[in-house]
């Protein structure tokens, strides 16, 4: 073999060993890629699965308004809205959530609808434990629910069973220490056709009624406002839920990735609508799609203030 042939041999092995060298780096690179990436997907999920689906926060208000009575001054009101209870949340959830809202020691608390996912099949006995749980909630000066537009008839007995005043197209007054109370009143779900404004606010057709009266209004879908504030704009509080405030949010802006109906218009957590505050609860549970993500499920804790 010539020195050439020699040199030419040598030459096409050191390529070889250049093109083996290349390909160990491009398959340990496209394996290290796939390994960050199937590790940030796998987080994702965790996360979004585990943590922010499940991990409750409270948002803390405070509400200052002349026509809230003096007696009323530091009154605490807890509410909670969306529990789609079979979705992200059980049993162990409702532990949690029981013990946040009793350690705050609320005057009032309410509950803005769709207690149950309705594609999950629940059984006696869960109903059972979710009414034994509803029960233990304490608040001194009671506790108020509305039906939300996946709520079924058969959840009157449970409320019931929960000491929650159900308050379907109805009102009730709210007492303390004097005969200075304020009204609260809940409506039906407009998406299901149950809801009736005038019969809600009835009390302000009778007799005797003080039209300058501190008026909280439950109603579980957030575009309803627009209704009620048509018909009764001296309403001065609306808590709502349904929206979920998104569920799925971009940073940042808090965008969310889908607007239900009933709450194409208000779906963030805040409005001022000329003299009327609306809250809308971003719930506890999940759609059927059971991820969040920039918007952890919370409990609303509001304390009133007449100065």
């Amino acid at each position: 073999m010539t020195r050439e042939e020699i040199n030419e041999d040598k030459q096409k092995e050191i390529i070889r060993e250049n093109n083996r060298i290349r390909n160990k780096k491009i398959i340990l690179f496209v394996f290290k890629t796939l390994l960050i990436l199937s590790i940030i997907v796998f987080s994702f999920i965790l996360y979004t699965t585990y943590v922010s689906s499940v991990l409750v926060s409270v948002r803390e208000y405070r509400i200052t308004n002349q026509k809230i009575p003096s007696s009323f001054n530091g009154l605490k009101i807890v509410q909670f809205s969306d529990l789609h209870y079979g979705s992200t949340m059980y049993e162990s959830n409702l532990k949690q959530i029981k013990r946040i809202i009793n350690e705050r020691k609320p005057d009032i608390i309410v509950f803005t609808g769709d207690l149950i996912l309705p594609t999950y099949k629940i059984k006696n006995q869960e109903k059972e434990i979710l009414a034994k749980h509803l029960s233990e909630l304490t608040a001194r000066l009671g506790k108020y629910a509305v039906l939300g537009d996946e709520d079924d008839s058969e959840l009157v007995t449970l409320y019931n069973q929960s000491d929650f005043n159900l308050l379907d197209n109805d009102y009730d007054l709210v007492y303390y220490d004097d005969m200075n109370p304020f009204l609260i009143i809940g409506l039906g779900s407009s998406l299901k056709g149950n809801q009736n404004i005038d019969n809600a606010y009835r009390y302000f057709q009778q007799e005797g009624n003080n039209p300058n009266i501190y008026t909280i209004t439950l109603v579980h879908e957030p575009d309803s406002v627009s209704d009620i504030l048509e018909l009764y704009p001296n309403t001065d509080l609306v808590l709502s839920g349904h929206s979920l405030n998104g569920t799925i949010r971009t940073p940042f802006y808090h965008f969310p990735m889908e607007r239900k109906n009933g709450a194409k218009k208000y779906h963030q957590d805040f409005y001022q609508i000329n003299n009327t505050k609306l809250y809308v609860s971003s719930g506890l549970g999940t759609n059927n799609i059971s991820i969040r993500l920039f918007c952890r499920p919370s409990i609303n804790f509001f304390r009133l203030s007449s100065e």
